[in-house]
């Protein structure tokens, strides 16, 4: 049994997630994150340490992607379309559905905004996607003759899964992000007992003690309330995909059980592409949410809510 690793990025940082395993002879690259705090090399892993020569799809068995954030999925189009990997990618449905979404937002924020040169163009993203396998929980996929992979639900977002990988008699688990607290529009992370070798895991909050959820839930909610009250306006900025609609699940149960009548907006930019695939993709989501998206007449059950266009 063997397992060596080689860590491209997210080891002691908080972004461009990559790691490269390697499993008796078997090399799996899991995540293919950008840095978003840099906008020179160091945005993207350092590749050159998989494979000197460029020749990726050789040095690689399989890439992993375990959720569409983009400190894990924003250099893929990079890696496969200019550096030239063609090997099998990996990937939840909902991650293969939201991915190019997140990815083309992020592209046209960068180069049509802001004047960024252009890293990959929306071809080269629609081109990558085409690479790409799309998994579903617990179902265990034969990768070649040796590797077998098994995605398990991660909560975190949408589509997120932790990793499991076997080759002969060595296994291990890479998490990626994942959540052991349901929220509203998720449940929390689930995993079989399996015997491994090794585990690689998300570890941000590792050491950081917080207030519980609701304690924090209960004092945003009189922060926007005692705004609104008093005749103000509360801007929320917030990721389109998975924090957005879970604010928007909390503030329209608060409105319900207050009876406020105040009108609630949000953006019909890139948060109306990711409600319509919420509402395709709902086994992935909380019960819960599931039937709140089921007996709801507008989006994401918010009764009083507009769309505000932009």
């Amino acid at each position: 049994m063997a397992i060596d690793c080689l860590v491209l990025g997210a080891g002691q940082e908080v972004g461009k997630s990559c790691v490269v395993a390697t499993i008796n002879g078997k090399r799996i690259m899991f995540d293919c994150g950008m840095h978003m705090g840099f906008l020179d090399h160091r945005r993207y892993p350092d590749f050159s340490m998989i494979s000197p020569s460029g020749d990726f799809t050789t040095a690689l068995s399989c890439i992993i992607i375990t959720h569409f954030h983009l400190d894990h999925i924003g250099a893929l189009p990079y890696f496969t379309e200019v550096c030239g990997y063609n090997g099998p990618i990996y990937m939840t449905y909902p991650t293969k559905a939201l991915g190019p979404l997140m990815l083309e937002d992020y592209r046209k924020v960068m180069v049509d905004r802001r004047g960024e040169e252009e890293q990959f163009t929306a071809e080269n993203i629609m081109e990558c996607m085409k690479k790409v396998i799309a998994v579903d929980v617990k179902q265990t996929v034969q990768v070649d003759n040796d590797l077998q992979i098994r995605a398990y639900y991660a909560g975190h977002v949408l589509g997120a899964a932790m990793f499991y990988a076997r080759v002969g008699d060595a296994a291990m688990v890479y998490t990626g992000d994942y959540n052991m607290t349901p929220d509203r529009h998720l449940g929390s992370a689930q995993i079989d007992r399996l015997q491994l070798d090794l585990v690689i895991t998300e570890s941000t909050y590792a050491n950081t003690f917080r207030d519980s959820k609701y304690a924090r839930e209960r004092e945003f909610l009189q922060a926007v309330h005692s705004c609104v009250a008093a005749g103000g306006k509360v801007l929320i900025p917030t990721f389109a995909l998975g924090r957005a609609q879970e604010i928007c699940m909390l503030l329209d149960d608060y409105w319900e059980r207050m009876n406020l009548k105040v009108p609630i907006y949000f953006s019909a930019g890139l948060t109306v592409q990711a409600n319509m695939y919420y509402k395709m993709l709902i086994n992935w989501t909380s019960q819960k949410y599931a039937v709140l998206i089921g007996h709801s007449s507008m989006l994401l059950g918010l009764v009083y809510s507009l769309l505000l266009r932009e």
